[in-house]
């Protein structure tokens, strides 16, 4: 049981990819399951070079599911190890010497901060100081609107100045950021947390793959077609996600009120408390 968030690191994520705010992972998932029902792909329907494109469709659907496992550095990493300790290898203790942990033919990793992942094999004929070895880089960051920790944009009353509330965040990246606009957004990331039994301070993985918010665009009909081709996205003013009117009324309608049985928003506070799957409660 936690409580208590101390410090946190939250941002936007995108579907297919701290805490992070994301797309929607359905429509890749959806044509992930619609996948089976497809009739299959013959070599006519690609010029004749598409008669081996169905036997690379498992990893394409493989790589698929790892995407959406892999919504942040903090997830993507998890992942890896998930499959790496599927596969034999074993986590060192980067706090001790590796000499009497590491073993011709073993499988070992190790991680730093829970966003960097370092893994390798070692040869079943490796002698110490003969030999070569090889290395392959990638990162596990991308694209994405990292939430601020002050991050409730409001006025006075609590919500901003249209009776929404919307949140603080910072571009991370060189991301497409035309592409986030009228889209639903979830949340994934990681958390500091306090265990109230311990008293210590613990990391968390946190994966909200619902539609919490949204970053509105102006409406076709109340601009030109000249507005709409000279339009840049400010980063300041234009990307800043506004909060599920549900959500709000579910972190706000039970428990957070002193008006008595009926809030503000006109919710019953006496309702009894509905916990969702990815630990939201109303």
């Amino acid at each position: 049981t936690t409580s208590t968030t101390n410090s946190y690191n939250i941002t936007m994520r995108l579907s297919t990819i701290p805490l992070l705010l994301t797309f929607q992972a359905s429509a890749v998932r959806a044509f992930s399951m619609s996948m089976s029902s497809m009739p299959p792909l013959s070599a006519g329907s690609t010029g004749g070079k598409g008669q081996h494109i169905q036997s690379h469709i498992p990893l394409a659907q493989k790589a698929m599911k790892y995407f959406d496992s892999s919504p942040d550095p903090f997830h993507a990493v998890q992942t890896s190890v998930d499959m790496l300790e599927k596969a034999g290898f074993v986590q060192l203790d980067t706090e001790a010497p590796y000499k009497n942990q590491l073993k011709a033919g073993g499988k070992y990793y190790f991680t730093k901060n829970k966003s960097t992942l370092v893994a390798f094999a070692i040869g079943h004929e490796y002698t110490p100081g003969n030999g070569g070895f090889k290395i392959i880089g990638g990162h596990t960051d991308s694209p994405n609107l990292k939430i601020k920790p002050r991050s409730k944009l409001s006025g006075p009353n609590g919500v901003g100045s249209t009776g929404c509330i919307q949140l603080r965040v910072e571009c991370y990246g060189g991301g497409l950021w035309n592409t986030w606009f009228d889209r639903d957004l979830g949340l994934s990331g990681r958390v500091f947390v306090r265990d109230e039994e311990s008293g210590k301070i613990e990391q968390k993985l946190v994966l909200m793959d619902r539609a919490l918010l949204r970053i509105p665009n102006l409406a076709i009909h109340l601009q030109d077609a000249k507005e709409r081709e000279a339009f840049k996205a400010n980063k300041e003013d234009h990307l800043v996600p506004i909060l599920s009117m549900a959500v709000k009324y579910a972190l706000t309608s039970n428990g957070g009120s002193n008006d008595g049985d009926k809030d503000k928003e006109g919710g019953d506070s006496s309702k009894k408390d509905i916990v969702d799957d990815d630990g939201w409660t109303e």
